[in-house]
């Protein structure tokens, strides 16, 4: 077999995986090279293409009234920019030795044989599925891809009752439970953890928890489901855990993701402590020079731990996607790692979070100090001023930042943004305190509740710190 894929001495790049990082790896390589250089063919087993899953609860709670406004570019679009998109079709092997994959077409059942001078495997993740009793019987959804969206929409106008529950609180199940909300469901939360939200520490994830009994959300922590108990319609009826059963007619999975790594791992190729696929600075796979990786099946360096860690999100799938393309249509990119920022809300409750909680930094080896301040989201005499609480984690001795999380109303969100850039540029929290913010009293207090918590994190250092001895 000829190694070069394409034809005509042209070479073939083949992508597996047509949402954000496959297709942005896509057009990326396109835009370096036109179709008598390069040709492209993209693998997807979903009807959709280039869609926002981050968008799915806002849709199923009617905040996006249309679930065309998630997708940013349809299939139509990719193949006439001379991308040979196979939608319904799915990658079964991949042949690293031979340079070919094997798809099936999961309408008619065909399989055959592709061959590819370069690969692109963004196979992303799938909805943690607990292996209970019930789990998958109809009524019980996970909110995945704009199909489960849509099977989640259907099973909600169906049902006749209004009861739901949602498992697991992280950013999914949190933001599900105000979509369901939204659209007039009694909702129980129930979640295996201290509290709400575990990317916070959990002295701000009980912050949530309150903002989230407010909206009239039950929530259940320190419970683990043991089953969903099912009807004799064989459809799911209730959540069962060791103390109680909380009636559902409608149950969504918002237990997390997991590296969709399985077609990587029976191809030999390398995988990371969390099962994502580990990539270098070039996001190729490592030891593979014509095999790249992005999006959420991958591993990512954390700038501030220094630990490869597994963070599924938009952003960085659209970054991978940009650096694979670069370097696969013959340009050069890197991806240096994240900070690990993250944003969400509850009705009008901002929660936002970058860098080391405290378990992380301990896990690092790193000794720190936390301060807690209280704030405002504007000077305090002007009208709509909010309430926000900002928890900063510092290193011992050093005062270097190591992690900010803040809670709050209008305007709390976006402000960990600043603490991102100060975490990527290695800054102390003394440092900070000089950084020049606008200011106006619209928009924040004289000091911005981000410098107030530096401010604290420096004394706390200091006072940690103790006299030096002389030398």
């Amino acid at each position: 077999m000829s190694m070069s894929g394409g034809q005509g001495g042209t070479e073939r790049l083949v992508v597996i995986g047509g949402d954000a990082a496959g297709m942005s790896a896509a057009s990326q390589a396109r835009r370096l090279k036109g179709p008598g250089e390069l040709e492209i063919v993209a693998f997807e087993r979903g009807h959709f293409t280039s869609f926002s899953a981050c968008g799915i609860p806002y849709w199923v709670g009617g905040d996006v009234p249309e679930r065309d406004e998630l997708i940013a570019r349809t299939p139509e679009e990719h193949r006439a920019r001379g991308i040979d998109l196979r939608l319904r079709t799915e990658v079964t092997e991949i042949d690293v030795r031979g340079q070919r994959v094997r798809a099936r077409d999961l309408d008619s059942g065909a399989e055959s044989w592709t061959s590819y001078d370069k690969l692109v495997i963004a196979t992303g993740a799938r909805p943690v599925r607990p292996d209970l009793p019930g789990a998958d019987a109809p009524g019980v959804h996970g909110v995945q891809t704009l199909d489960d969206g849509q099977a989640l929409l259907e099973t909600l106008a169906r049902t006749r009752g209004r009861r739901a529950v949602v498992v697991g609180a992280g950013y999914i199940g949190v933001e599900m439970a105000e979509a369901l909300i939204n659209r007039g469901f009694e909702v129980t939360v129930v979640n295996r953890g201290k509290e709400p939200m575990s990317t916070l520490d959990p002295d701000m994830g009980r912050l949530v928890h309150r903002a989230m009994e407010g909206l009239g959300i039950t929530m259940v922590n320190d419970a683990e489901v043991t089953k969903i108990l099912t009807g004799d319609d064989g459809r799911a009826r209730a959540v069962a855990t060791e103390d109680a059963e909380y009636p559902a007619d409608v149950v969504v999975l918002g237990i997390g993701v997991r590296p969709e790594t399985a077609l990587a791992r029976t191809a030999g190729l390398p995988l990371g402590a969390h099962d994502g696929l580990l990539t270098d600075l070039a996001m190729r796979v490592r030891g593979h020079e014509n095999i790249w990786a992005g999006g959420d099946c991958v591993e990512v360096l954390n700038l501030v731990s220094g630990q490869d860690q597994y963070v599924p999100l938009g952003t960085h799938a659209n970054k991978h996607g940009q650096v694979i393309g670069s370097n696969a249509g013959g340009g050069y990119a890197t991806f240096p790692g994240v900070v690990g920022t993250a944003v969400s809300k509850v009705c009008d409750l901002e929660i936002a979070r970058t860098g080391l909680r405290e378990k992380d930094a301990g896990r690092a080896g790193l000794r720190y100090e936390t301060v807690t301040i209280e704030s405002t989201s504007r000077a305090g005499y002007y009208p709509g001023a909010s309430p926000m609480t900002v928890k900063m984690l510092a290193e011992h001795r050093t005062g270097r930042l190591l992690g900010v999380q803040i809670v709050g109303r209008e305007g709390a969100a976006k402000r960990v943004d600043i603490a991102a850039v100060a975490l990527t540029a290695r800054m102390t929290v003394e440092q900070m305190t000089a950084l020049d913010l606008g200011y106006a009293p619209p928009f924040s207090p004289v000091w911005d509740p981000v410098l107030v918590a530096a401010r604290k994190a420096t004394a706390e250092v200091r006072a940690s710190s103790g006299p030096r001895p002389y030398r």
